[in-house]
């Protein structure tokens, strides 16, 4: 699990502690319910990391859009609901290039205009021979991008580099080198589920 959660969990049982001692329970019985929430929400399972030359999801949730370019390029969005883990890890294995993040809007993270106009943190990560950029996006309720890594460091394939709060979205730029292997409407699981694979040299 990850601490933000318990620490939430704690502080709204609690409210619901002190509620309880003022009041009678059931006015406490909110209090319970939302912590249980975030302790569920907050949640951070393992994951079976496959191997070869492939790149995983990076996150939980739907495909909501799989956009080619003329270059031959592929930009995937990944919509994550609040019953999503928000838990987010790297595609490939490498080095952390560059972490830039991005003042901005907070539209619903399902819509087309969040990959560019919404909140968002930046991440490029090199490894033998590719480059994979992927944004952690907030949306509409989301109002807090956690990133874990720095430039420099060096991460293994679905490691975990940071998470999203209360629903959001993330996508991921593939070269060409790549070739997708989801379609929109799927759903993919951060760490385990291959999106894209290695086009031989």
């Amino acid at each position: 699990m990850v601490v933000d959660g318990i620490y939430y969990g704690l502080a709204l049982a609690a409210g619901g502690a002190v509620v309880n001692w003022l009041a009678p329970w059931p006015f406490a019985v909110p209090l319970y319910i939302v912590a249980a929430f975030c302790l569920y929400f907050f949640r951070d399972p393992e994951r079976t990391i496959p191997g070869g030359p492939v790149a995983v999801a990076p996150a939980d949730g739907k495909v909501v859009a799989v956009v080619p370019d003329s270059a031959g390029a592929h930009r995937l969005s990944i919509f994550l609901n609040i019953f999503d883990v928000h838990v987010n890890r790297t595609p490939i294995a490498g080095k952390i290039m560059c972490v830039k993040y991005q003042k901005g809007k907070f539209l619903v993270a399902s819509r087309e205009a969040a990959s560019h106009s919404n909140e968002q943190n930046t991440i490029t990560v090199e490894g033998n021979g590719s480059r994979i950029v992927f944004k952690q996006i907030a949306g509409l309720i989301a109002r807090r991008i956690v990133c874990y890594k720095k430039p420099g460091d060096i991460v293994d394939a679905g490691e975990r580099v940071g998470l999203i709060k209360f629903g959001s979205r993330v996508d991921v730029f593939l070269g060409p080198e790549w070739e997708v292997t989801v379609r929109v409407g799927e759903r993919v699981s951060a760490g385990s589920s291959v999106v894209a694979r290695r086009r031989p040299d």
